[in-house]
């Protein structure tokens, strides 16, 4: 999608979604709304910029922890999430974060997982945005992606994203999101009860 056609599909996703906005419990589907619209106050960079870059491609890397293989440890900083191994090695995910105001740290532990999950703005979303549609199917322009591990019983999850462009920048209201390849694989690699380590920045 060139510039041009971007912002005019932006532009009629917003209006669509100011107008839903005025209809009692709203039932939005990904067809009706460029998600591109949400939750995106800063700059969003373009189309160019969606591939991955090499540091934020899916890698096994060194990774020196004295956590258990198997935890996930989430650098926020520099908008990596790790997945212990044995023997000092650690699969490596470029993630998008939450934008200032929004970012957190924690231990918490992964509650649910979810195969296409729909989306349903918690009120605080809500009220920051309320032309977002109150419930949203699972499907390929949901903004949750095709999986979503969902932590202890926060409103946080990690999840996929409908806008790869947004991996390693800081723009969510505090979820982390994969491109959706990444977010298959770590989906199929964890379990409920995983541990989730937030961190400002994860010391190798």
């Amino acid at each position: 999608m060139n510039v041009r056609m971007a912002f005019l599909a932006r532009a009629a996703a917003a209006a669509i979604a100011a107008a839903a906005a005025f209809l009692p419990g709203v039932i939005a589907t990904a067809q009706q709304i460029d998600m591109n619209v949400v939750d995106q106050p800063g700059r969003v960079p373009t189309a160019d910029e969606e591939q991955l870059s090499g540091a934020f491609e899916r890698q096994e890397v060194f990774f020196r922890t004295s956590e258990a293989p198997g935890t996930v440890l989430i650098d926020t900083n520099n908008r990596f999430l790790y997945l212990v191994q044995p023997n000092n090695r650690a699969l490596r995910y470029g993630i998008g974060v939450g934008r200032e105001g929004f970012q957190w740290q924690g231990v918490e532990k992964i509650s649910r997982k979810q195969e296409w999950p729909d989306w349903r703005p918690p009120p605080e979303m809500i009220e920051r945005q309320p032309y977002l549609p109150r419930f949203m199917a699972g499907g390929p322009g949901n903004p949750l992606g095709p999986r979503a591990m969902y932590l202890g019983k926060t409103i946080y999850r990690i999840h996929g994203t409908n806008q790869p462009q947004t991996i390693g920048h800081a723009v969510s209201s505090g979820c982390f999101r994969l491109v959706d390849d990444d977010v298959i694989d770590l989906y199929g690699r964890v379990a409920v009860g995983t541990k989730v380590i937030i961190k400002q920045a994860v010391a190798l």
